[in-house]
């Protein structure tokens, strides 16, 4: 944690801020949205069908961007226009508009099992921001603690390899980076994150870390670690919070659309003399 701080120090704070602060200007903006998952969030207008699509797109982000349009396209069109409606309704008829429906890791029986969760999370709890504010107490550090009681109300007692892998508790280690993407969008709120969930604050979040992330925050200084993991996440966030406390992952979706966009890899492209980000890299 020392190192990270120095390392964010010797860059120097109000010059990574004002240069964050430029991505954020530049890129957070709907129309860089595609071909991000977050898209099929704002493909429904009530709040509970938003909620439902987020949690799916995030939960099934992971592979090739093409593959995951595809497989979200599919799932949530079986659903229909009320995808939160369709979960509380639910039945065993139903489950056979997705037998022939998997993707990549997960079986059909991961997906089915998966909606089976959400409906009994939907009838009991009314929604998920319900179930999220029953573990989530505002004295803690950060979120992690909420985020594992959320994931294990969420797991079956007959869970799946396929569904451990999507329900994935931060408890493991794990950077649980499609869990963080989630609360980002329901808790953060500006033209990107659709920030439905009201009441939690959003200083409390944890990077979600990718690849794109994971190597943009260590040309910045955020991190020296060779392994990306939870303690990764939170030596990132302990940077970016160093930066702006009071809303740490703000810079996410930015820094992600250079890796996208501008098919950074961390070595020279036709991108690179035009980078904001070009005097950190070596």
């Amino acid at each position: 944690m020392l190192l990270v701080l120095y390392l964010v120090m010797a860059k120097d704070v109000g010059n990574l801020y004002q240069i964050l602060e430029g991505l954020y200007g530049k890129y957070n903006h709907k129309k860089f949205i595609p071909p991000d998952p977050l898209q099929f969030v704002y493909r429904y207008n009530r709040k509970a069908d938003m909620e439902i699509a987020g949690f799916l797109a995030a939960m099934f982000a992971y592979g090739a961007v093409e593959q995951i349009e595809k497989f979200l396209a599919a799932l949530l069109g079986q659903m229909g226009d009320k995808c939160a409606s369709f979960l509380q309704n639910f039945s065993k008829n139903d489950k056979k508009l997705f037998e022939n429906l998997k993707y990549r890791f997960n079986t059909t029986e991961d997906i089915v099992n998966l909606l089976s969760v959400l409906k009994k999370t939907l009838n009991k709890f009314g929604s998920l921001e319900n179930l999220f504010l029953a573990g989530y107490n505002n004295s803690d550090e950060n979120i992690i603690p909420a985020a594992a009681k959320f994931i294990r109300a969420l797991t079956p007692a007959n869970n799946s390899p396929g569904l451990k892998f999507l329900l994935s508790d931060p408890a493991n280690g794990g950077t649980c980076k499609r869990l963080f993407l989630f609360l980002r969008w329901m808790i953060r709120n500006d033209e990107v994150d659709a920030g439905l969930w009201k009441t939690i604050d959003k200083s409390k979040l944890v990077a979600p870390v990718d690849v794109h992330i994971g190597r943009l925050s260590r040309i910045l200084g955020l991190h020296d670690k060779k392994t990306i993991n939870l303690k990764t996440a939170l030596e990132i966030t302990a940077g970016l919070r160093k930066i702006n406390p009071a809303d740490p992952i703000k810079y996410d979706f930015a820094l992600c659309r250079i890796g996208i966009l501008e098919n950074c890899t961390g070595r020279k492209n036709p991108y690179c003399p035009n980078c904001e980000l070009a005097k950190f890299c070596v």
